[in-house]
């Protein structure tokens, strides 16, 4: 691969060939005991000059800006959509979906009203772990019913909400609601009036309110310092790195018990499976539009005041690592279409949504051939809620797309109001379950041991097992090479130092903004072997320090004299991104001081995957500016080995040969959610051995793990039956480095 340089036309195979040999300095560099010190190298842009990257500025927060771009067709849309509904997925722990056991519902307490009737709910959506709630259902009708999921938000209590008499008499006097009754439980109002509308209502718990207390609120919603008892290795807790490595969230529990209340309410007798919704304002908004995207089976949806392109949820239960890196609650409420979706605006973070994010939602759903099944009701005199007046708009959107037939508008009738002790599922006949931290702890093995059991079941299916582990690693990196976009090369110098010339400038991936200061070592008898390498030094890492000027490191110096073009670049923060010249030892947070990795990291990508996404923008960038170049080798030793092998699995055939050393490192293991290692979602898919596996077929030589690769990275080559491809080496870290240059100097046919 040859870099396009100014007023030469004989570097055409120049780039190709610095490129190999800045493989083999990174592996130098990595040199154990023996290794030289490594020496500054060249700079590319002035001293105190920092690259123009985008990622240098403030990371985003939940109160950023998130607008929707409108795809431009359906073909479009339907390939950007499958992205963020995996993305979804992967971020809440549901790739694959958990396993399904049996709910064991249990219903029971009856309390007869004029027209309707309230039941006492609670099954196990996963063992042990209880959905509670309460069950609305019409009297005097016949045939099948539609059914409506019913998620509240922060209000005070939850199902149990009381505001009071004094709160409601004011929600009176403003108009926002009819009578006292509905003033002081508005979500009581709302499930007694669908039931009467002819409607099954389920009104669920979410967690940590009312008898949803295994995990308690300060948990799920307060949570705000990291616990070192529950950081450990094994048998972890909620929000500790351990637990975002496995992708274990409050949010994710949260909308699997959504999933699961689906399931509940589409097993009674009485309900229509063609007519089912959901419906919730706030946090219940939230939980209402993430459901309808990821679950087929809901056919109307209408999250009350919280789909905007403002404030994306303030809770823990609210946010999970991921989920909204590249995307925002619009987009997310834009993969309901073409089904009927309502809304609601207030007075709070939603109040621009006449004029952002509404608009674009329109246009969404009249490209999608339905610009009638898309409504906004602004109701922005109002502050937060879900009083009479927004949950008049939700009526007539039910009864017009279930085809209730009822006259419009719909207005609440008094009702009266159950009591905390009325609606408790819990007694002495049905007493709580357990709960505490040695039940959160329980769960979350429960959770990593079934996500295990199922890699396992796909393993056996190398076609499924790809796809599988190829889907989660382009949400866990947050790139894929097709997605890296496109890549120039801008040189600012080069230099003639005998054999070879020495070539440094900019790398910019103009898609993404980014900027990577860069060296090419390109040997004038270029033998078509390009090699990179990555160190932890950056491209400092192919010079040894000698008398007078840097010069290459042994190992690359070895690969020049054989013909490779070695390649070294500063990843993001390394080298030259460092004002101070300091390797970081803590990432970058958002300005929340609630120690809660969701809050940076759902909406910006890891350190760990940036620095693999620069990775896979130099592979792009030699593929795509010199296709019938040779061979392309990529290395990567000591703390740079697990960012070459998650690029490895990224980048498919584009890569040849990958020569990595893990130290045995795991993401399991990182003990810090700032630690530049963190990766969440990094311990699920089989840890850094199952980054490994993704990269089968192609040859890898491997070291770092012993005498032998580890079990999921030896099955994944022998299911892909190219057990030949992998190399294994052991024995000292100067042997392991020597053995690996003697590996890449062996001639590689495409």
């Amino acid at each position: 691969m040859i870099p396009k340089t100014p007023n030469s036309s004989s570097l055409g195979s120049t780039a190709t060939r610095l490129i190999l040999l800045s493989l083999l300095a990174a592996l130098v560099t990595f040199g154990g005991p023996h290794a030289l010190t490594a020496a500054d190298g060249p700079r590319v842009l002035q001293e105190g000059t920092l690259p123009n990257d985008s990622r240098l500025q403030p990371p985003k927060d939940l109160d950023g800006y998130f607008p929707f771009q409108v795809p431009k067709t359906r073909e479009e849309w339907s390939q950007r959509a499958e992205r963020v509904r995996q993305q979804m997925l992967v971020s809440l722990g549901l790739w694959p979906l958990p396993t399904k056991t049996p709910l064991n519902p249990v219903i029971y307490g009856k309390v007869e009203r004029d027209s309707y009737t309230v039941e006492k709910v609670y099954f196990e959506s996963v063992p042990g772990f209880y959905v509670t709630g309460s069950l609305y259902r019409p009297k005097g009708k016949s045939g099948k019913m539609p059914a409506v999921l019913n998620p509240h938000g922060h209000w005070a209590d939850g199902r149990f909400h009381d505001a009071g008499l004094d709160a409601a008499r004011k929600e009176l006097v403003q108009g926002a609601e009819r009578f006292e009754e509905a003033g002081r439980s508005p979500l009581q109002a709302k499930c007694v009036h669908l039931a009467r509308m002819g409607c099954v209502v389920f009104h669920y718990d979410m967690i940590g309110y009312a008898d949803s207390q295994q995990i308690s609120y300060d948990i799920a919603h307060r949570f705000a310092k990291q616990r070192p008892e529950m950081n450990t290795a094994e048998n972890w807790g909620l929000f500790s790195p351990q637990a975002e490595a496995h992708l274990q969230s409050i949010m994710g529990l949260q909308t699997w018990n959504s999933i699961r209340a689906l399931d509940f309410v589409m097993g009674l007798p009485e309900v229509d499976s063609d007519r089912i919704a959901c419906t919730g304002a706030s946090g219940g908004g939230t939980q209402t539009f993430v459901l309808g995207a990821l679950d087929s089976r809901v056919n109307v949806s209408f999250p009350a005041v919280m789909v905007s392109t403002a404030m994306q949820g303030g809770c823990t239960c609210e946010n999970a690592s991921l989920l909204r890196v590249g995307t925002g609650n619009i987009e997310i409420a834009a993969l309901f279409a073409p089904k009927p979706l309502g809304m609601t605006a207030a007075n709070d973070w939603t109040k621009e949504m006449p004029t952002k994010g509404f608009p674009e939602l329109k246009q969404h759903y009249k490209m999608m051939g339905a610009p009638d099944n898309v409504m906004l009701t602004p109701l922005v005199h109002f502050g937060h809620n879900f009083n009479h007046v927004s949950r008049a708009a939700m009526y007539g959107w039910m009864n017009r797309h279930f085809k209730l037939g009822l006259p419009e508008p719909i207005l609440e009738e008094d009702y009266k109001r159950l009591t905390k002790d009325e609606l408790s599922v819990w007694d002495d006949k049905h007493p709580k379950p357990e709960d505490g931290a040695s039940f959160e702890r329980k769960l979350l093995r429960w959770l990593t041991d079934d996500a295990a059991k199922q890699l396992r079941e796909v393993q056996k299916s190398p076609e499924r097992y790809q796809k599988h582990l190829r889907g989660a690693m382009d949400v866990l990196i947050g790139r894929s090479l097709a997605m890296t976009g496109e890549v120039d090369w801008d040189i600012k110098d080069k230099i003639d130092r005998g054999d070879y010339l020495e070539m440094t400038g900019l790398l910019r991936n103009k898609t993404h903004n980014e900027e990577l200061p860069i060296v090419f070592l390109h040997p004038k008898r270029w033998n078509q072997q390009t090699v990179v390498w990555i160190d932890e030094q950056g491209k400092s890492g192919l010079y040894a320090g000698g008398i007078g000027q840097s010069r290459p490191r042994p190992e690359i110096q070895k690969l020049l004299d054989a013909g490779a073009t070695v390649i070294g670049v500063d990843l993001l923060y390394q080298g030259e991104f460092l004002a101070d010249g300091k390797a970081i030892t803590k990432t970058r947070a958002v300005k929340n001081p609630r120690e809660v990795a969701a809050y940076t990291f759902g909406y910006n990508n890891t350190l760990f995957a940036q620095r693999v996404q620069d990775i896979l923008t130099i592979v792009k960038y030699i593929r795509s500016h010199e296709q019938k170049t040779g061979t392309l080798d990529v290395v990567g030793f000591g703390g740079a080995g697990p960012w070459v092998a998650a690029a490895r699995a990224q980048a498919g055939n584009a890569i040849d040969r990958a020569a990595i050393d893990t130290g045995g490192f795991r993401f399991g293991k990182v003990l810090d959610i700032q630690s530049p290692d963190f990766l969440p979602g990094g311990a699920k898919y089989g840890d850094l051995p199952g980054m490994l596996a993704a990269g089968a077929p192609h040859r890898l030589i491997l070291a770092g793990e012993g005498d032998q690769a580890p079990e999921i990275v030896q099955s994944g080559y022998k299911s892909a039956a190219a057990e030949s491809n992998l190399t294994i080496l052991n024995g000292s870290q100067q042997q392991i480095r020597e053995a690996a240059i003697k590996s890449l100097l062996v001639k590689n046919s495409r």
